[in-house]
């Protein structure tokens, strides 16, 4: 999997799992993009690639402006001359109870999460239609397989992500342009040391996820030489949406 010279936009990209994911691309030798809300996190993960000798641009971005959307695509084809692959990583989440959660809440998270993933998709898409093609990785979660109490909003979110993927990927498929999610389930991006026991074994893997995993599976999606995988949701959860969990 080469992605030397690659150009890459990462959104959410300041912290957790979108960090690792530009870094990872950086390492690869990609060209990273990174689309942050918050200045100080995009400037941080802007530090440590360049002090890897990486190739990066960062800029404030706020995926639920359509705005911050269209000006850093076109930003990126200036700089770069093109778009190869977008990783739509950034979300939000606010835990209320369906009786409780407000109007401008919920257009916040489905605005981040859903309609941002969209039309950032759209804007890179026009890019890449340009240049041939490229891939599209959606940062989905378990959540919108399986919930509890109070995570409406989110969970709608990332369901709606599935199936936006599945959607883009009829769409775009003759410009070349392929489209695939990723649902994580518990991802560690704190600190791993203090997990317990009993958190490690209710994988089947054995383990709790790292933001790694989530990177490593966005380097295979989008690989060239994977073209035949398209539309997919690849659940990424150590097994734990598959083993029957009985109270003790």
């Amino acid at each position: 999997m080469s992605f030397n010279g690659k150009v890459v936009i990462v959104t959410g990209s300041g912290k957790g799992i979108g960090r690792c994911i530009a870094l990872t691309y950086a390492s690869e030798g990609a060209k990273v993009v990174l689309a942050e809300k918050n200045s100080d996190l995009g400037s941080d993960t802007e530090r440590q690639i360049i002090s890897s000798g990486g190739i990066v641009f960062f800029k404030q971005t706020d995926v639920s402006q359509p705005g911050d959307i269209e000006e850093l695509t076109a930003k990126t084809k200036e700089m770069f001359g093109t778009i190869d692959i977008l990783i739509n990583n950034a979300g939000i989440s606010a835990w209320r109870s369906p009786y409780e959660i407000t109007v401008e809440e919920w257009d916040e998270i489905i605005n981040t999460n859903l309609r941002g993933a969209f039309l950032f998709s759209r804007e890179a898409a026009r890019i890449m239609k340009e240049h041939g093609g490229g891939s599209i990785v959606n940062i989905a979660s378990t959540r919108a397989l399986m919930s509890e109490p109070a995570s409406e909003a989110y969970a709608a979110s990332k369901g709606g992500i599935v199936s936006l993927t599945h959607s883009l990927a009829a769409s775009f498929s003759p410009d070349h342009i392929r489209v695939n999610c990723i649902s994580p389930g518990w991802i560690e991006t704190g600190d791993y040391s203090v997990l317990r026991e009993t958190d490690h074994i209710q994988h089947l893997s054995g383990r709790v996820g790292k933001p790694e995993d989530i990177a490593q599976a966005c380097l295979y999606l989008t690989a060239d030489g994977n073209d035949f995988i398209n539309g997919i949701n690849l659940i990424i959860d150590g097994g734990m949406t598959r083993k029957m969990i009985y109270e003790p």
